[in-house]
């Protein structure tokens, strides 16, 4: 991001009484996402839906994109919520609807649910009842209407949280009293590639083979250049419409790879959007036909990885005098630096070479406008003595609850001894 504005105020998204009259996703939207078949004998609709799982040249399709598009708000105060969680492996997201009586306005009016844990790999078959407790809702873009996303976390039957369960732990560091004060605000770049379905290469690459080198593709506009834009722009719409603070997208250097960024958002808030965002995206490639790759080094040689930049400042680092405070933020990274590597995304080692826009993952460095370093400082901090600071180092599979919670925690809450402190000054010439 090029700058941190304002935040929303929103801490948890609510649904409006009136939000039965947004429509969902267009059908020109879905039109264009999805793969060509054949369309001899396809109904002459304005479905919304299109029915993916069912060829046929009778009006069996037809009728079925008439059913996932009926609207029943006006017959039924029940709702549709859509229970959504990450998975075992920390990255996957997994999901299941309930019917509930009537439209909610916030998290707490929603009731606990429950999985099987043994088949997402985080509970064992003998005891695999894991609680689901809502925590954040925003208007669903696949359903219309007053139906919802719902963003959950994953306890035991005893209520202790299990261990992929991130946001616990985050939501304990954002809740502390010198957090709270300081109101961190985040700013994420959320880089991704989009893969061919049956040989899992980028989408536009020729088979087994490589397009040209990287220069023309970064914000460009063509077919020979371009490929997914409209993928990216359904996915922009539908985190509108769902109330996630999105603040824009881009496409970027590698062929295939695009990027989005959510933000600015306050504490939990940050984690909460970016991995409902992620639900959404990868709800639209299913429906397009596209793999979704968070693959930090999805293509190995000359061609740049995909990251998760993290835009992050202070209450005070946004005052008068703030460089200073940047300074000394940067300084206690400089000493966590393998604790913050080892919690910033799996395979980070492929991407963190010192190429590519990268620094080197062993080595910790800063800059005023170098995206070579650790950490970046813009222009325009410096020049106003206040602002921001862009942490370069996760990567795109990151656990956004992980990173947004550890950096306030060694920024805001850590402490170095003095002689650590000492020896990082001198290291990093900052003068704090």
């Amino acid at each position: 991001m090029a700058q941190i504005l304002a935040p929303s105020t929103q801490w948890q998204m609510k649904i409006t009484k009136s939000s039965h009259k947004a429509s969902p996703i267009t059908s020109n939207m879905w039109g264009s996402l999805l793969l060509r078949h054949d369309k001899k004998g396809a109904p002459a609709s304005s479905a919304k839906f299109r029915a993916l799982t069912i060829k046929s040249e009778s009006g069996v399709v037809n009728r079925i994109e008439k059913l996932l598009n009926m609207d029943v708000t006006p017959y039924i105060d029940k709702i549709i919520a859509e229970y959504i969680w990450v998975g075992g492996t920390g990255i996957d997201v997994r999901s299941k609807s309930r019917t509930i009586t009537r439209p909610v306005d916030h998290p707490s009016e929603l009731p606990k649910w429950n999985y099987d844990g043994s088949s997402t790999g985080q509970a064992p078959g003998e005891d695999s009842e894991v609680i689901l407790y809502p925590q954040a809702i925003f208007r669903d873009p696949f359903r219309g209407g007053n139906n919802i996303l719902v963003i959950c976390d994953s306890y035991t039957p005893a209520g202790e949280p299990i261990p992929t369960n991130k946001r616990h732990r985050a939501a304990e560091i954002f809740s502390n009293p010198k957090v709270v004060a300081e109101v961190p605000w985040y700013g994420i770049e959320q880089e991704y590639t989009l893969l061919q379905t049956n040989v899992k290469w980028p989408l536009g690459w020729p088979v087994g083979a490589y397009p040209g080198p990287q220069g023309p593709y970064y914000c460009s506009a063509g077919a020979d250049k371009s490929f997914g834009r409209d993928i990216s722009d359904a996915h922009y719409k539908a985190c509108l419409y769902a109330g996630i603070n999105i603040s824009g997208t881009n496409g970027e250097v590698m062929p295939g790879q695009w990027e989005y960024q959510v933000g600015p958002s306050v504490g939990i808030e940050a984690g909460d959007h970016i991995w409902c965002s992620r639900y959404i995206l990868e709800r639209i490639t299913e429906q397009a036909g596209v793999v979704l790759s968070l693959d930090p080094k999805p293509i190995e040689g000359d061609w740049n990885g995909a990251g998760c930049h993290t835009n992050f400042s202070t209450k005070s680092m946004r005052e008068d005098g703030g460089y200073d405070v940047i300074k000394k933020a940067i300084l206690n990274l400089s000493l966590r630096h393998q604790e913050h590597i080892s919690a910033y995304g799996e395979g980070n080692e492929r991407r963190l070479t010192g190429k590519h826009e990268t620094a080197n993952i062993n080595t910790f460095s800063w800059g005023v406008a170098n995206r070579g370093c650790s950490i970046r400082v813009g222009r325009d901090t410096e020049k106003n003595g206040k602002g921001y600071l862009e942490d370069r180092r996760p990567a795109s599979n990151m656990d956004p609850y992980i990173v947004t919670s550890l950096l306030a925690e060694t920024t805001l809450l850590w402490e170095p001894t003095l002689e650590a402190e000492a020896l990082a000054v001198q290291k990093l010439a900052l003068k704090v």
